[in-house]
């Protein structure tokens, strides 16, 4: 009786653990962030290639949608930080794009080192995506500074540092970890094609740059993705619409 009694519960347990996944896998991953490229773009791409079940709730960059987001919405969708971009996913709430990037790249396997990184790949992980954040952050700086134009020749020379920099650590790897996608690809794609949006000839004669970016675009679901008319990168600007460098679309 009692060896029964443990069968039953350990099926029981069991039960109760295959619903819990297979509820986890069928829930919907929201993005919520404003119909910009910015720092949602990477979130969009890193689902597509994962080919994720989500949706974006999209705040349109203007005074009505601003009213709405902090109006009504940032202060009730439990976020323990409001900010945008958010992501939810089931009982996970999160703010902070770094925070969300990370996320993805664990729940979808596109760490550098894998699921068991060594201290030292985490290390190196870190170090290169943070030189991609500051990239972006750089150009954030500059595209919302009313001294733009003045604030211009300085990103430029300092994208074009990095550039000499990446192709040296690029060198002849597919990505930047190997022959494995990681999350941080899809961050280096996404502000290195932004930051040449800002400077094209930046990229002239940057060959190893110009084929990893070739190579990541030419991922099959990215591939995809970017060809369709629905692309954000061909209906979004950059940055807001109204910031004195917006990077506005080819469309517009």
């Amino acid at each position: 009786k009692q060896w029964y009694q443990r069968r039953v519960r350990e099926f029981q347990t069991f039960q109760h653990c295959f619903v819990q996944i297979n509820l986890s896998s069928a829930m919907v991953v929201e993005l919520g962030y404003w119909g910009i490229r910015a720092l949602g773009e990477p979130v969009r791409l890193i689902l597509r290639y994962c080919d994720a079940e989500w949706k974006e709730t999209t705040i349109e960059p203007t005074k009505e949608g601003a009213g709405k987001w902090f109006g009504q919405m940032k202060f009730n969708l439990g976020l323990a930080f409001p900010n945008l971009p958010y992501l939810i996913d089931g009982d996970i709430k999160l703010t902070e794009s770094i925070s969300i990037y990370r996320y993805l790249g664990r729940k979808f396997d596109l760490m550098p080192g894998g699921p068991e990184m060594s201290p030292g790949e985490a290390a190196e992980a870190d170090m290169v995506e943070q030189i991609v954040m500051d990239l972006r952050n750089h150009l954030t700086r500059a595209a919302y500074s009313p001294q733009f134009e003045s604030m211009k020749p300085a990103l430029i020379a300092k994208l074009d540092a990095r550039l000499g920099q990446l192709t040296t650590y690029i060198a002849d790897k597919s990505f930047l970890f190997g022959d494995r996608v990681t999350y941080i690809d899809f961050m280096a794609f996404e502000f290195l094609e932004q930051l040449r949006v800002l400077s094209p000839e930046s990229f002239k004669g940057m060959d190893a740059i110009n084929a990893y970016l070739g190579r990541v675009a030419s991922l099959p679901k990215i591939k995809e993705w970017l060809d369709s008319e629905e692309c954000t990168s061909k209906v979004y600007s950059i940055n807001s619409p109204f910031a004195p460098w917006p990077g506005m679309p080819p469309s517009s």
